[in-house]
Parts: structure tokens; C-alpha cells; sequence
């Protein structure tokens, strides 16, 4: 699964990259991402458009937003079946920007924090689906949830999933296109190329939500990484 992520990059980098307006966004580093909190997204709705979503996601029939809570993730493998997710899968796809994410690997009674980024150190997209909720009081919330696949050997040893990653520009051009049929789309839910990876042991600060910033990237000492693979 995915359950905190990393967004710090220059939003003009990312602006070229994927072609995106994002001329009503306030941007903001995020070190630390944690479940309901804003996260950065493009949709595909005619034009590429940025826009900021509440992460975990709520379903159009939900009663309130605390189902949320437990659709951070979606597993690839059943989106057509699930349907909590099918729907979106067929129409609401959008790209969700990160620059790495955390997973927290076992050693004993104890969890270590694992920091995982492109070799690349460029940002990336993870394949991801929304919706829009409304409130009782007639609110719209837009929400999404991040794919999740089956883990590469890299990232096999520190947890049985991980995100989908979408490896280039075609990726995500496939990803968000609405004529694509669902069918079409099952090639791009799978693992990243272990190449595609660095995994690293970090400070125990990111284990609090409340910690965001540079520091909770900042490499643990040196006795307390172990083996990460």
C-alpha cells in the first residue's frame, strides 16, 4: 500500500512535464502527506487541469466522508469489480504528483521507516481515480485514492504492495485519456522496473503526521539501517 508520500518539486517543472493549468493552485512542499490532507492532482476533463483532493476516496453514494479513511488505496487488480471503484476506473482517472513515498519495513518488534524515490531524484506520478461527494449541506468534495499493484523485487522485502507508478510522459497520457476502455489500461497497472528505485532507511520523525518537513527525509544513522533488500 501507499500511506504517506513525498511533494516538494517546482510546480513549473511539473507544469512542462505534463502540460497542466494550475493557475488556481497554491502551492505548498508537502515532506510528510498523510491520509485526508490535500494532495496534488491533474484531471483530464478536455484540458489538463491541477487541482487539490482530499486523499482517500469517497464514493458518489457514501454517506459521509469517513469512508475515506479506508480508500487511500486501491488494489489494480480488481477496480472493475469493486464498486467503490469501477466507475471511476472507467471515467474519473487522474495523475497524483510525488517526488517519493514511505513504507515502513519490519526488523523484529521494530519499524523502520524506508524512504523510496526515483534514481532520477525527478518527480513522478503515481495512476490514481476520483470522485465527487456531496456533502449534505451541499458541499462537493473531490477526493481520489492512489492504485496499488503487486511489489518489484526492491520493494518486495520492505512490503507485499506498492503504488503504480506511471514510467514516462506516454504512461500518463494513456492514463488520463477518457476514450481509453478499462481493458486498455490493465498493462499500465503493474510494478516499476526495480532500476526506477532507491529505497533508504530515514528518521523516525516521520512516523508522526505532525512532522512536515525536510528533515523527515534525512537519512537514518548509520547502526539503525540494517539491510534494506
Amino acid at each position: 500500500m501507499c500511506g504517506r508520500f513525498v511533494f516538494y518539486s517546482d510546480p513549473q517543472f511539473l507544469r512542462e512535464q505534463y502540460g497542466f493549468d494550475d493557475a488556481r493552485i497554491e502551492f505548498r512542499p508537502q515532506y510528510n502527506i498523510a491520509p485526508t490532507q490535500q494532495v496534488m492532482t491533474v484531471t483530464n476533463d478536455g484540458t489538463r487541469r491541477a487541482e487539490l483532493m482530499r486523499w482517500g476516496l469517497v464514493p458518489f453514494w457514501a454517506k459521509d466522508l469517513k469512508i475515506g479513511h479506508r480508500m487511500i488505496n486501491a488494489v489494480g487488480e480488481t477496480l472493475a469489480t469493486k464498486p467503490a471503484f469501477r466507475a471511476a476506473f472507467k471515467k474519473r482517472r487522474c495523475l497524483i504528483l510525488a517526488d517519493g513515498f514511505f513504507e515502513w519495513r519490519k526488523d523484529g518488534e521494530i519499524k523502520i521507516p524506508i524512504y523510496i524515490f526515483p534514481k532520477s531524484r525527478e518527480p513522478f506520478a503515481f495512476a490514481g481515480l476520483w470522485e465527487n461527494w456531496k456533502s449534505p449541506e451541499g458541499e462537493d468534495v473531490r477526493s481520489c485514492t492512489i492504485l496499488t499493484t503487486t511489489p518489484n523485487e526492491l520493494i518486495q522485502p520492505i512490503h507485499n504492495r506498492m503504488p503504480v507508478i506511471l514510467p514516462d510522459d506516454a504512461a500518463a497520457e494513456a492514463w488520463l485519456f477518457d476514450d481509453q476502455s478499462p481493458d486498455s489500461l490493465r498493462g499500465l497497472l503493474t510494478p516499476i522496473a526495480d532500476e526506477f528505485l532507491v529505497p533508504t532507511a530515514v528518521s523516525t520523525r516521520v512516523n508522526s503526521v505532525d512532522n512536515d518537513d525536510p528533515a523527515c527525509l534525512a537519512e537514518a544513522e548509520q547502526e539503525t539501517q540494517g539491510t534494506l533488500v
